[in-house]
């Protein structure tokens, strides 16, 4: 699997680079949703896991409910 488009990278890559299979195939994320993240963010391992991982956080009740004004 082949990126269409290039992004100059800015930034040193932290970790392992995945490539963009590896990563897709990791997340099991569709072609765009995986190519347009490994675009933005790089291939960088440690980047997109902590990506991932901040993306499968759910908010807690508390957090949902913490600005309702109580009745």
């Amino acid at each position: 699997m082949e990126t269409q488009r290039q992004c100059e990278r800015r930034r040193p890559i932290r970790g392992p680079a995945y490539t963009l299979a590896d990563f897709q195939q990791k997340y099991g994320l569709d072609n765009g949703m995986a190519e347009d993240l490994f675009i933005r963010f790089g291939p960088s391992s440690i980047e997109l896991d902590l990506l991932m991982a901040a993306k499968r956080r759910t908010p807690s009740l508390d957090e949902l409910t913490e600005e309702m004004p109580y009745r």
